[in-house]
């Protein structure tokens, strides 16, 4: 029901018939927030901040604050069943529609300043122009205004009776207006004149979004497709469609840097499409948008975030010392569970060597069986050879005299088949005598009837157009009568006409009250029809769970069969495991011999690893304040940024009044004719752009003041140009030297981190081959546990990690 966007962060907001508020991030495609209401959520419109929202539920329409993790209630207003809102860009000002008025309150006073009546229907959509001076709304009584927010007076109006307006909004431009409703034709509208038509084909548009690089205009229709127009619009029905959805377009939006198009539809979808041209290139827009990563927290929030954070420090200490203990104690449990198995595999050792005599013993006997065993098998094979040649010999001879037989008969048989060919043609050369002598005789009987059949055909022809003749003289006749008849007619329905023209007054206001109560029925009928919709659904998810658990079920068997076959693997792989240990054991003992040496020399690579750690820290120090030199910096660049988009924002607003004054001007060239327009006209542009004793002298001479205006305003606009172009180019060779800074401090870091981590794994390699033989040796998975330790204890005193370089880098 409800679809929006804001500038300063990547977030849409949007209201559901399920009571719930979405804010979704259109970059990431994830659902930032969400919360349900006890009321339906009829509209919802974003803070360009991102920080509020309103939504307009069937009892208030409520704003609301946006916290890291919440949607809570800020303010309440009086508007039930608001189902239109919309903030202006500057976010000083919001638009609520109630019924057929519109509501303009302050976003700082929350006043109602305006209240602008003018439609006789409900109002379907309302959009605030780019520097907040005008709103254009559209309704269901086929009107489209265009609102003055200052004086709350109407400045242009468009009225179609008989269509119902859905959609209506400014162009890139801000000087034409772009509607759409139930009469199938896309309008561009400006001074109160529809400038061009677009007319669809047999499905209407329901929705209108306009890019902000003024290159397309995308509608959306009752068939759920969404259609790119050109823009300027064609004067033929030219567009590229795209199925988006399986029901209505209700709303559509396009984000600022021209980048994604937000569709949403009665089918419960949520659509965000790419923009792209023919070439395969994104559209982009002239706006420069800068996202923020500013968030609304309360003040208990952070004061209880402060307190878990002090308890889990403390618990963390605690551990630290529970840990340090439980070591201790594992290392005296290890040394005598060592001490024991050592003794164990000794005496197994003895035991093996004992049972591998016994087996060389027999391993000698065995061979000499085998040998005896290989002669007999020889001999045997011999006598086995000579019997199967003689065998093999006397078959082939058989198989030669059954070739021969076979190729005697083949001989036999195709002398046969030859006179029996010769045979059977000359039996179908007098057949074929026969029946064409039959077809003969047929076609010439057939000849005759046909034409008997001409003949009869021409005669009916006759009779046929003496009896339209005849037809024609009748029905002149009939025609005669019946315009005298309904002459008569006319004038008595004209004198009737007179009579209810005085009562269609009385008739209109009842018609209005029927209208409105049409309306409410629609309206329930709507949403029936969703919770149908909806009810479906839930069906089709429950029987697509019973397939995807049927399948599970299925996979389940398999996975068990699988299973089985692994574990008797497994079994396979126990064996072989324990005649592994065994070899193990004697590598054991030579693997001690050779790690004593080697302890002196991690005991002085240890010290340089300390001396390392030392050096480190100073990096991370040294990085720190880098750190804050970079923050610095980029407090500067956003006032920099700040100051640009002020100078940007004048030009834009000189560069608008400049085409307005232009347009005005235009229109007076147009009037050179009529004195009279020429100088009301020119009255009528006084007061707007000029005040006081000194411009009223102007007037006399309006060519030379409109020169020299023009001429200082396009001074300005250079200037301000030029100013524009330097801010970047020092923006741009600051921002760079900090990114060299940056990587050159990232690439050092990464490189001491590579060798540190090499010497450990070296040390690492070192200590386990020399802690076998040491009398306290501690098993590997204590050591694997000391080094998380001594990388945890790193991480808390301050050294920096990759991913904290890869954010620098960013």
């Amino acid at each position: 029901t409800g679809l929006s966007i804001c500038i300063r962060k990547p977030f849409m907001a949007t209201s559901s018939l399920d009571c719930s508020v979405r804010i979704w991030n259109y970059e990431t495609k994830e659902v930032e927030l969400y919360k349900e209401f006890q009321q339906e959520a009829f509209s919802v419109a974003l803070h360009p901040t991102g920080l509020f929202v309103l939504v307009g539920f069937s009892d208030k329409l409520r704003l609301m604050n946006l916290f890291i993790n919440d949607i809570s209630t800020f303010k309440e207003f009086e508007l039930p069943g608001c189902r239109e809102c919309a903030f202006s860009h500057g976010g000083h000002r919001f638009a609520a529609v109630d019924g057929s008025v519109i509501h303009i309150y302050s976003f700082t006073s929350f006043e109602n300043i305006l209240n602008l009546n003018g439609h006789f229907g409900k109002v379907r959509n309302v959009e605030w122009s780019f520097d907040d001076s005008r709103l254009v709304s559209c309704g269901t009584d086929g009107a489209v205004y265009e609102w003055n927010t200052h004086t709350g007076k109407l400045e242009c109006e468009t009225v179609l009776q008989g269509c119902s307006y859905s959609g209506a909004t400014f162009s890139w431009d801000y000087k034409t207006v772009l509607a759409v409703g139930s009469d199938l034709i896309l309008r561009e509208i400006q001074d109160c004149q529809v400038l061009r038509e677009v007319p669809a084909d047999v499905v209407a548009h329901t929705a209108l979004a306009v890019s902000q690089s003024g290159r397309v205009v995308f509608t959306g229709t009752a068939g759920g497709t969404v259609r790119a127009v050109k823009y300027p619009l064609p004067d033929q029905k030219e567009w590229i469609t795209q199925q988006a959805h399986c029901g209505p377009v209700t709303k559509m939006v396009i984000t600022y840097d021209d980048q994604f198009l937000l569709t949403a539809s009665e089918d419960g979808c949520l659509l965000i499409s790419k923009i792209i041209d023919e070439k395969g290139q994104s559209l982009r827009s002239n706006r420069q948008i800068v996202h923020t990563e500013e968030i609304l927290v309360t003040k208990a929030d952070l004061e209880e975030r402060a307190h878990n954070l002090l308890e889990l420090k403390m618990h963390l200490k605690e551990l630290h010392m529970e840990n340090e203990y439980q070591l201790r104690l594992k290392e005296m449990n290890y040394k005598e569970e060592l001490q024991q198995v050592s003794n164990k595999f000794m005496e197994e050792i003895k035991s093996l060597k004992r049972t591998q005599q016994v087996l060389s013993a027999e391993i000698e006997r065995c061979e000499e069986e085998t040998q005896q065993n290989s002669a007999e098998i020889e001999v045997k094979h011999c006598e086995d050879l000579t019997y199967l040649e003689k065998f093999y010999n006397s078959k082939l001879t058989m198989e030669h005299k059954k070739y021969d037989d076979l190729l005697q008969k083949q001989k036999e048989m195709q002398e046969e088949y030859e006179t029996r060919l010769t045979h059977a043609e000359q039996d179908r050369i007098q057949s074929l005598a026969e029946v064409t002598q039959i077809y003969e005789a047929e076609l010439q009987v057939k000849t005759e009837q046909m034409n008997k059949f001409q003949e009869e055909a021409e005669r009916r022809i006759r009779e046929y157009e003496e009896t339209i003749r005849q037809a024609a003289e009748e029905e002149h006749q009939k025609i005669d009568t019946m315009k005298d008849k309904y002459e008569k007619k006319l004038q008595s329905e004209k004198e009737a006409f007179t009579r209810l023209k005085g009562n269609s007054g009385n008739m209109t206001q009842k018609i209005r009250s029927l209208q409105r109560q049409i309306d409410d029925h629609l309206d329930d009928m709507i949403s029936m029809k969703k919770e149908r919709q909806t009810l479906t659904g839930f069906i089709r998810t429950l029987e697509t769970d019973i397939d995807v658990l049927k399948r599970q079920v299925s996979r389940y068997r398999k996975t068990n069969q699988e299973k089985d076959t692994v574990i008797s693997s497994l079994h396979s792989m126990n064996q072989d495991l324990h005649k592994l240990k065994v070899i193990l054991e004697f590598k054991l003992k030579d693997m001690k011999k050779q790690i004593r040496p080697q302890q002196e020399d991690i005991n002085k690579k240890a010290e340089r690893i300390e001396k390392l750690e030392e050096e480190l820290k100073m990096i991370t120090r040294s990085g720190n304040r880098l750190k804050v030199t970079i923050s610095e910096l980029r407090l500067r660049l956003r006032t920099k940024d700040k100051e640009i988009q002020k100078e940007m924002q004048k030009v834009q607003d000189l560069t608008t009044l400049l085409e307005r004054v232009r347009s005005d001007l235009q229109v007076c060239v147009s009037l050179i004719q009529d004195p009279r327009k020429l100088k009301d006209n020119i009255l009528m542009i006084y007061s707007r752009y000029a005040s006081g004793t000194e411009s009223a002298k102007r007037i006399l001479a309006v060519d030379e003041g409109v020169c020299s205006q023009c001429s200082q305003l396009e001074m300005t606009v250079g200037s301000l140009e030029k100013k524009l172009v330097k801010s970047a180019k020092e923006h741009e060779d600051v921002y760079t030297r900090m990114m060299k800074d940056n990587v050159a401090l990232v690439t050092e870091i990464n490189e001491l981190r590579k060798a540190l981590h090499a010497e450990r794994s070296k040390e690492k390699a070192k200590f386990s081959k020399a802690s076998f033989n040491s009398p306290g040796h501690i098993p590997l998975q204590n050591e694997g546990a000391e080094e998380e330790t001594l990388q945890d204890s790193t991480v808390k005193s301050g050294t920096p990690t990759f991913s904290t370089a890869s954010h620098l880098t960013r």
